[in-house]
């Protein structure tokens, strides 16, 4: 049996070309040593399109997991002839990793299985057990709370105030998706969009509907996540969503740098007060590491667009996001260079706030509200850059949109109390 470890998962799914009825079952062993089967189907491909020209063949890849924690788990692999792209509907629409050629964004999280939301209990330890499946490049934290768990009040049913256990990051990524559908532009350059509808709702309480879509071109080095976020409830809700994209492979690296033009830059905590100076760079994996996280307040342009990138040492590989300060007005900076055995991460974060618990969140006026059937839309456009000169542009880039305004470094952390 041919043993294959997870993180090359998105490689098996690109195996071959077969038919929309075909299939193929195909075995391998993860790291955690589970005897495992994937049934692996293309379900959409360019060839199902003869009426469209594209720059490069695609497809799109249908996977479920076997064995242990992940049994059940559905993957979907878009391949648009350059990237990879891996989805996972039952991990609400999160994103397991991208892939182009020896390029990966995504990270060897101690946590090896695609675990499915029903092993998940995100009240254990302390309101701790959204780390148990936490292992993907992109997870959305939210959507009625996000950040750090704790106790936080709120209205009940009759009108009186109750007490509420917050969990850490919310519910958004272990709620699977309602349903999803593939959809190819008509008109070029062909657009290829997976969208799919993930509920959080509660009676007496939120009713929350998320629309995810996660799209690329054929052919191009970028990809985009664009969301809309409504409330299907009778009265205002509260709602926190954060990205929460996370890099730990190929670019990130002892020297690894980190270019996010900002109005100001604050310790979260600190621990990470002490290391202010050193916010943008990178240590490489440092056994008894202990996270850093930084506070952004991002600068933008004259459309209200901002953007960070992250590069390798030597500057000829890197990762950008952009993004609508308008939509996500906050960015975070999680490093966590630990050992590689423990999690050798960053995080680069857009959000409607930071990751403080709710109740500090709503006192500085960071937890926005929809009203009845209000929708709030959240898009951010992403691209890996090879070669030194690409990479020297961006810079060159973010270098220019600081130097448009000062920067503030605080050197103590927010109150709290």
């Amino acid at each position: 049996m041919k043993k294959i470890s997870l993180p090359a998962l998105s490689c098996l799914l690109a195996f071959g070309s077969c038919s929309e009825q075909s299939s193929t079952t195909m075995e391998f062993v993860t790291e955690n040593t589970h005897s495992q089967s994937a049934l692996v189907q293309t379900i959409e491909s360019s060839t199902g399109h003869k009426d469209k020209t594209f720059a490069s063949e695609w497809s799109v890849t249908k996977t479920v997991l076997k064995g242990g924690k992940q049994e059940g788990v559905e993957l979907l692999t878009l391949d648009n002839g350059n990237l990879e792209i891996t989805v996972i509907p039952t991990r609400g629409m999160g994103i397991l990793d991208i892939r182009m050629g020896d390029v990966r964004l995504g990270w060897d999280s101690p946590v090896k299985e695609v675990v499915h939301p029903s092993h998940i209990d995100l009240e254990s330890r302390g309101g701790l057990g959204w780390l148990e499946g936490f292992n993907e490049w992109m997870v959305r934290c939210g959507l009625e709370f996000a950040g750090h768990p704790g106790t936080d009040e709120f209205i009940d049913n009759t009108g009186g105030t109750a007490t509420l256990d917050l969990t850490l990051h919310g519910k958004i990524q272990n709620i699977p998706a309602s349903g999803y559908q593939i959809a190819v532009d008509p008109e070029p350059p062909h657009r290829i969009r997976i969208s799919g509808t993930v509920y959080e709702k509660f009676f007496y309480g939120p009713k929350l509907k998320l629309v995810t879509e996660i799209s690329t071109i054929p052919g191009s080095d970028t990809f985009q996540i664009s969301d809309k976020l409504t409330n299907e409830g009778s009265f205002p809700q509260e709602f926190q969503i954060i990205y929460h994209g996370n890099y730990g492979s190929s670019i990130l690296e002892e020297g690894a740098m980190v270019y996010a033009p900002a109005k100001s830059v604050t310790p979260m905590n600190a621990h990470a007060a002490k290391a202010i100076d050193n916010w943008q760079t990178y240590k490489g994996p440092t056994p008894g590491f202990i996270e850093e996280v930084y506070l952004l307040e991002p600068l933008s342009d004259a459309n209200s667009s901002s953007f960070a990138l992250l590069t390798n040492a030597s500057g000829d590989q890197a990762t950008s996001v952009r993004w609508n300060v308008t939509e996500l007005p906050y960015l975070t900076i999680w490093k966590n260079t630990a050992s590689d055995e423990d999690g050798y991460v960053t995080g680069i974060e857009p959000a409607t706030g930071y990751p403080f618990n709710r109740k500090v969140e709503r006192k500085y006026g960071r937890v926005p509200r929809l009203d009845s059937g209000d929708t709030r839309t959240f898009t951010l456009d992403f691209g890996i850059h090879i070669g030194k000169e690409s990479v020297d542009e961006l810079i060159a880039e973010a270098t220019q949109m600081q130097a448009s305004a000062e920067v503030t470094i605080n050197q103590e952390p927010p109150a709290t109390e």
